[in-house]
């Protein structure tokens, strides 16, 4: 799924009537190869996307706030601030069947373009200026590329222009035989054979071409007939070459496979009403909690080996423990030693002997160069050791799953986290407890540390809800009194969720509504059912020695909700 040159021109159009004439308020930094710019146009903020991703360029509108996805700005990004945030959105062209979209913009004094070279593996974003470049996300020197150097302070080279293609405006059924007639091989396919030949044709447009003059889109060039060929192709370009867009995007089973701005009919079409539309609706997520995506990735990474060294440390003290009939045995082994001291022989290295006449032979080893005294001294060492660390182990293999239970809330809290306070949050963490191997981070992603979520229900209780650990500790052991009610689903990670007394009668109803909400901010989210305890918040504790927002509570009662988001409280 790649942009071709009509679904480029059919952008221009879009921009043209959307956008241009409009005032760039904003730079965000969406991820390493993608830049958003937040435009005031029409009386509207609208959001333009830019990727140089090497398998998929893009450029669109998005319909929701584009957020910063990195923690480092990118050069590019720093110097889009400081020379284009402010300024107008002029005009926007696009080279002669090119896949590239320049877009000019007015700054203060300056005269700016920013270029999207929008060609798979050889994607890039530049800013230019006076026909120099400032930056772009990609830098490419000579040894990549002789001809076309994309690096600050050189001049903006276009690529070389397109030559032995034919234009499809001027395509007769006499160049469709030729064309068709040409072939060596019995087995290329028209969805090969026309891209590269005739400007504009990607290969989703060669299919479409192919499936309307032959019913197969994978149709052999060998196999069609030059004038029914010719009809399907006139079909589909005459729309496209008079500017007549139909925007939209091909599914397979309901999942969207391919965007274009010419009905699709060798798969099941559907349309939209923009060409940014259709384009979002096929490529990944940059918006809401996605757009955090690759920004999660190196603290999950970190979430997975806090897990498995916990793990691990479970399973070691499990196996350090000694049972008790092990402890038995070095106890008498050294009282068997005490006494039959006197009857050992000096250098023997065993002692054979029955500590209980009713039991069976035990046989003692002994070092051979102590005395009876001295080997007995060791095993009584031995058993206090181990008596010592059965008795510890317990306790440390608590603390550790403790810790594993508070992993599992933290990577709860990193799924749920829509905004970089709430990842540094996590990340905070991690350092604090000593789960993050490498360089402590500094704070990231700017601004103050995200509060619990304040909920007024229709008869105007107050219900606060804690989306992270910090917040849980918050919601609970700050903000809730004695009186509140406190609800948690059971066994999972989770909100904290508090609703407020405030001497009225919390009705049953309102205690199962605040329930679905905290099934909600659960691990358990997409359940059917999910049982939640509701209890006084005056019965519920904080676990020492264990991370923040984990707690014991007692007095409980539980109900059995279906999940359900906030707005169930309206």
């Amino acid at each position: 799924m790649n942009l071709d040159t009509f679904t480029i021109s059919a952008l221009a159009d879009e921009f043209q009537e959307t956008i241009i004439g409009g005032r760039i308020q904003d730079v965000i930094d969406v991820d390493a190869l993608g830049i958003g710019l937040e435009i005031y146009a029409n009386r509207m903020r609208r959001y333009l996307y830019l990727s140089a991703d090497s398998h998929h360029p893009r450029l669109h509108l998005v319909d929701a706030k584009l957020r910063r996805g990195i923690s480092k700005p990118t050069q590019l990004g720093l110097l889009l601030r400081r020379y284009a945030e402010g300024g107008l959105l002029t005009r926007v062209t696009q080279p002669a069947w090119e896949r590239i979209l320049e877009l000019e913009i007015e700054a203060r004094d300056d005269r700016l373009r920013i270029i999207a070279e929008l060609m798979p593996r050889r994607a890039n974003i530049l800013l230019v200026q006076d026909g120099i470049i400032l930056d772009c996300l990609k830098r490419v020197g000579p040894e990549e590329n002789r001809y076309r150097l994309s690096l600050p302070n050189h001049e903006y080279i276009p690529p070389p222009p397109i030559r032995g293609q034919m234009d499809p405006a001027a395509v007769t059924e006499a160049d469709i035989q030729n064309l068709l007639a040409s072939v060596e091989k019995e087995s290329t396919q028209i969805r090969r054979l026309l891209p590269g030949r005739i400007l504009g044709l990607s290969p989703l447009l060669a299919r479409e071409i192919a499936f309307r003059a032959t019913g197969d889109p994978g149709a052999r060039a060998a196999d069609a007939d030059a004038s029914q060929f010719f009809a399907a192709f006139r079909d589909v370009m005459a729309p496209l070459l008079q500017r007549q867009w139909q925007p939209g995007f091909g599914a397979i089973e309901g999942l969207p496979e391919a965007f274009s701005v010419f009905p699709l009919t060798h798969i099941t079409w559907r349309g939209t009403e923009t060409v940014s539309a259709a384009l979002q609706s096929c490529l990944s997520a940059i918006t809401g909690a996605d757009a955090y995506k690759e920004a999660k990735k190196p603290v999950q990474a970190a979430i997975d080996d806090t897990k498995t060294k916990l793990r691990a440390k479970i399973e070691s003290l499990r196996r350090g423990l000694r049972d008790e009939g092990e402890l038995q045995r070095l106890r008498q082994a050294g009282e068997l030693i005490l006494a039959y001291q006197y009857a050992l022989a000096a250098g023997q290295a065993e002692l054979r002997a029955h500590y209980d006449m009713n039991g069976p032979e035990l046989v003692v080893a002994l070092d051979p160069d102590q005395s009876p005294l001295e080997n007995a001294q060791a095993y009584f060492r031995r058993y206090e050791k181990a008596k010592s660390a059965a008795e510890a182990l317990p306790a440390l293999i608590r603390e550790t799953r403790l810790e594993l239970d508070f992993a599992d809330q933290l990577e709860s809290d990193l799924e749920a986290a829509a905004n970089w306070p709430e990842i540094d949050d996590v990340i905070q963490i991690l350092q604090s407890r000593g789960h993050w191997v490498g360089a402590r981070l500094k704070r990231i992603g700017g601004g103050g540390r995200g509060g619990p979520l304040r909920l007024v229900s229709r008869d105007g209780y107050v219900i606060w809800v804690g989306r992270n650990s910090r917040q849980n500790e918050q919601v609970t052991f700050k903000t809730a009194k004695a009186g509140d009610i406190w609800l948690h689903a059971r066994d999972v990670p989770g909100a904290h969720v508090v609703i407020r007394n405030d001497g009225r009668r919390i009705s049953d109803t309102l205690i199962t509504e605040a329930a679905a909400v905290a099934a909600w901010y659960s691990k358990r989210r997409s359940d059917v059912n999910v049982p939640v305890d509701y209890t006084r918040v005056k019965y519920v504790k904080a676990i020492k020695g264990a991370g923040p927002g984990m707690v014991s509570y007692r007095s409980e009662s539980t109900l059995s909700v279906q999940p359900h988001d906030e707005s169930i409280l309206n």
